[in-house]
């Protein structure tokens, strides 16, 4: 039997990183820190904390894997190599589901941001659907764009936070500075389950730099550069997020980001330089197109990867001749979106896919944890930190957003039987 095409390897480290950063930014802070603070109040601050250091925990475990296995399809493909194909099946399942649920998130922040009033759904299909067409023409393409939003993301983020600081007035609900303290009993008010809730909340916004995996078949050196793509990527999110966190509970405080959608936007706002509000705007929503626009790319990789594997139908395994991608995958999945976009909410989404990308990494965790001496890069005991973590983030879910992953994983599993039952 004839191998399949194989993608391209164009992208290097600086494109790796640019990527993960795509995906990770417009996630968090824009979208990410209001359900946390509704969750756990100004405890979104240690929930940061943890889903920091889980992410940390996956970020190796998938470094190590990518490096052994530098192939499309992330934790799917490693889940088959190293514990079977069931549990390759279930992190693709995961990762497909989670990843579509939070494009559609994306896609509404993007709208709540850029659209008129009434408009936000078709806004957000229209994004879909555009950003769709640049990653059917080539992964440079999309490396390139994401390099441009990502600066100017930065940018615009720069000068949201200096407005907030620079024009904020005293608000009667701020949590750290401006009077408040940064330390004490308030970070602990909702309790270990709001903090871990939230925790659960963020780590859908760290969650992007698997999408630096998925792509590892078009990634040159992947030993080398997937490894060092993840860490900085990472580690830089981690900063941003901070600063943001600590800005939002400083000037607007836990009941103003509990409530408004777009809280940064809001604590500029509020204070005296208002003239900035239309550039964390448009920050925020290209923040958002960004995450979305990497987010196609990962999961067409990840269809790709189990299509080949007729986990999902064979005829997604298609590789464009001209372009070098999965063009079916992608049409496909953007059709996918587009409609998750027209039945849900962003709230539902964000906690929709935080279950299913939790499921992904307890399973790259117990992958990583499975490899032998001579291809470990970190120690052991950071697999099962991350895989504790995971189910104990995943029990703190809303309770809809678990049923709604484990209705999606059941009906995946029943479709698979049926698929491998069929004769050849």
């Amino acid at each position: 039997m004839s191998n399949p095409p194989a993608l391209s390897r164009r992208l290097g480290t600086v494109d790796a990183t640019v990527i993960g950063l795509g995906s990770m930014i417009g996630a968090g802070v824009f979208a990410a820190f209001t359900p946390a603070a509704a969750a756990a109040g100004s405890g979104l601050l240690v929930g940061l904390v943890i889903a920091a250091a889980l992410a940390f925990c996956n970020a190796t475990s998938s470094a190590q894997l990518a490096a052994m296995y530098p192939t499309s399809g992330g934790t799917y493909a490693y889940g088959r190599e190293r514990l079977g194909p069931w549990p390759g099946f279930l992190a693709g399942c995961g990762f497909v589901i989670g990843k579509s649920a939070s494009a559609a998130a994306m896609a509404m922040t993007f709208a709540a941001y850029a659209a008129p009033t009434g408009w936000e759904r078709p806004v957000a299909i229209a994004a879909v659907l555009l950003l769709a067409a640049v990653n059917y023409h080539g992964v440079t393409r999309t490396a390139r764009l994401t390099r441009i939003i990502v600066t100017l993301v930065l940018a615009a983020l720069a000068i949201g936070v200096f407005a907030a600081w620079g024009g904020a007035h005293t608000h009667p609900d701020s949590t750290v500075g401006l009077g408040g303290s940064i330390l004490g009993a308030g970070l602990l008010a909702s309790g270990w389950h709001g903090v871990l809730q939230s925790a659960g909340l963020l780590f859908f916004a760290f969650a992007g730099y698997a999408r630096i995996a998925t792509m590892g078949e078009e990634v040159r050196n992947p030993k080398r550069t997937i490894a060092r793509a993840i860490g900085i990527a990472l580690g830089l999110t981690v900063v941003i997020y901070a600063v943001i966190a600590v800005t939002l509970l400083a000037t607007i405080g836990t009941n103003a980001i509990a409530t408004q959608p777009t809280p940064l936007v809001f604590a500029v706002q509020s204070g005296s330089m208002a003239w900035a509000v239309p550039v964390v705007q448009a920050g925020a929503a290209l923040a958002a197109l960004g995450a979305l626009l990497a987010l196609i790319a990962g999961l067409g990789r990840t269809s790709l990867a189990m299509a080949r594997e007729h986990d999902l139908p064979h005829w997604l395994s298609a590789v464009h001749p001209r372009y070098q991608v999965p063009h079916r995958a992608e049409i496909t999945l953007a059709a996918v979106i587009c409609v998750i976009i027209a039945v849900a909410d962003l709230r539902g989404a964000i906690g929709f896919s935080s279950f299913g990308v939790l499921i992904y990494y307890l399973i790259a965790n117990a992958a990583a944890f499975t490899q032998p001496a001579p291809d470990r890069r970190y120690p052991k005991v950071l697999q099962v930190l991350g895989a504790l973590a995971c189910v104990a983030l995943i029990a703190t879910l809303p309770a809809s957003s678990i049923l709604a992953g484990v209705v999606m994983f059941m009906a995946g599993t029943v479709l698979r039987l049926l698929a491998h039952r069929r004769p050849s």
